[in-house]
């Protein structure tokens, strides 16, 4: 039953244990990285037009992504406040002005990548059984990178352990999100181990869309990509407005991407106490994203 997911966990494991020095070896991984995320989606686009009732087949994506994504926020923003009242972060009271709009159309980007391999597929009417296992071996190269990029992050055990409140908010965000995706599941008569896979992409949309749509079809890969791209776009939208009030819950409902993506918005707007904070609960959820995507479309 787990012969799946322990030949796809492995190349995350590998470069997980692949310590790398070179400034300029890291950035080749890193570049080498997004490129093939970009082809990795692409080829889900063209796949999907490989689809038989495509039309109906994209109501159903935009179903699942509403469903999950309703469901797996409001249990998010329901939970995390909890810990600003029990556990409150102090924020600075500042506000810089950022391309919070520049950034959002960056992800959307990922959208146009795969309409565009849909187009692609579309317009070139030929068979697409070679997609499938091409995709599934540029997954493995993708995992070895990214299993490199977690182990040279910076991050150190001591450093998670030590900030109790980051790995607290990561906690309370994988156990809130898991009720989501559960309800999710319910309402649209899924299993439930298919809602808990799709709960645990905790915004890093890129890969959730890709280990999903890899291993239980395109309709949900497609589903968790949108799901997760929403809830990175609602975080750059509520960061700004609540990080003053609730710091602890707008860092936690940024999930994976506390760590990267809007760290910039983060610290701008909550000052250098949320950045310890941030990090270590993105680190966690980061960490996390492949390891329970791969358990949960393994059973």
């Amino acid at each position: 039953m787990f012969s799946g997911f322990l030949l796809i966990f492995l190349p995350l494991v590998i470069g997980y244990l692949i310590p790398v020095h070179s400034k300029k070896i890291l950035n080749f991984i890193n570049i080498q990285t997004s490129r093939l995320v970009l082809l990795i989606l692409a080829l889900m686009g063209i796949s999907l037009a490989g689809l038989d009732n495509l039309s109906q087949n994209l109501n159903q994506i935009v179903l699942y992504t509403l469903t999950f994504f309703g469901c797996i926020s409001v249990c998010n923003l329901i939970v995390l406040p909890i810990i600003d009242h029990l556990w409150p972060t102090i924020s600075a009271h500042k506000h810089h002005k950022l391309p919070i709009l520049h950034m959002m159309v960056e992800s959307l980007k990922l959208v146009f990548v795969v309409a565009g391999g849909l187009a692609l597929g579309l317009a070139l009417n030929i068979d697409l059984s070679w997609v499938s296992k091409v995709s599934e071996i540029i997954l493995l190269v993708l995992l070895l990178f990214i299993g490199i990029q977690l182990r040279n992050s910076g991050m150190t055990l001591k450093q998670i352990v030590l900030n109790r409140k980051g790995a607290t908010i990561a906690l309370v965000v994988i156990g809130s999100s898991f009720c989501g995706g559960i309800i999710a599941a319910l309402l649209l008569d899924l299993p439930i181990n298919h809602g808990l896979a799709m709960a645990s992409g905790f915004g890093w949309y890129s890969l959730a869309g890709i280990l999903i749509g890899d291993n239980l079809g395109n309709v949900l890969g497609g589903a968790a990509l949108l799901n997760e791209l929403l809830r990175e776009i609602l975080a750059l939208i509520l960061i700004p407005l609540l990080i003053q009030r609730y710091p602890n819950t707008v860092i936690g409902y940024a999930g994976a991407t506390a760590m990267d993506f809007t760290l910039p918005v983060i610290q701008s707007c909550g000052g250098i106490r949320c950045v310890p904070i941030a990090i270590v609960s993105g680190f966690i959820l980061s960490l996390l994203v492949p390891v329970l995507i791969l358990f949960f479309v393994s059973l």
